[in-house]
């Protein structure tokens, strides 16, 4: 079976290369970066492809959707230490197969990563208490406000996403109040915080 870890955090990537590898069951390639992993999935076909969602490069649902139309029919496995639960659902519609925490033993890795290839998606049960966080009741972001959150996540003034934007400052502090309302959040920064958490930006 050939795996394809996608994550920048090097040790721990080789360190599950190492474990894997140890049996003739499994193949392992290691990328970095949002960009190695599309040129590599250009290369080879894989039959998992274990995509960390905090990458350089990495922009969502965007992206993952990028792996997947790249990955042929490979499957696409969310790897991460926490995932925002409405995430995950939006992922798994797009055709990624299910969540596999960090924190995963080897030997469940293992397994989980059997289940994968054969199609089916894989949820830990222990997670949706912990690292799965569930917000069915969080109001979607529009596209409009999602730039406008990436442009403060970025450090940019409200005059200065009022000029990208090619609208006022006193709509952008609108836009921003109603990001802030729909994220519970307390500020602007906050606001930015919650968004990464939740891969929305």
């Amino acid at each position: 079976m050939k795996i394809l870890i996608a994550d920048d955090h090097a040790l721990l990537a080789q360190a599950i290369s190492e474990s894997l590898s140890r049996t003739s069951a499994f193949e392992v390639s290691i990328t970095f970066t949002l960009q190695g992993t599309l040129d590599e999935l250009s290369l080879a076909q894989y039959d998992v492809i274990m995509l960390d969602l905090r990458m350089p490069g990495m922009h969502g649902l965007a992206s993952i959707t990028e792996v997947i139309a790249k990955a042929g029919d490979g499957k696409v496995v969310l790897f991460a230490g926490q995932v925002d639960r409405q995430f995950l659902d939006d992922a798994i519609t797009l055709g990624v197969k299910g969540f596999i925490p960090k924190t995963l033993p080897l030997k469940s890795l293992e397994i989980a990563l059997r289940l994968i290839a054969t199609g089916q998606t894989f949820i830990p049960h222990a997670e949706p208490s912990a690292a799965v966080q569930v917000d069915d009741k969080r109001p979607p972001l529009s596209d409009r406000e999602i730039h406008v959150l990436r442009l403060a996540a970025d450090g940019e003034t409200n005059k200065e996403i009022a000029r990208e934007i090619a609208n006022t400052e006193t709509q952008v502090k609108m836009i921003m109040r109603n990001i802030c309302m729909k994220l519970a959040a307390r500020n602007r920064a906050h606001a930015c915080i919650i968004a990464r958490e939740r891969m929305l930006i």
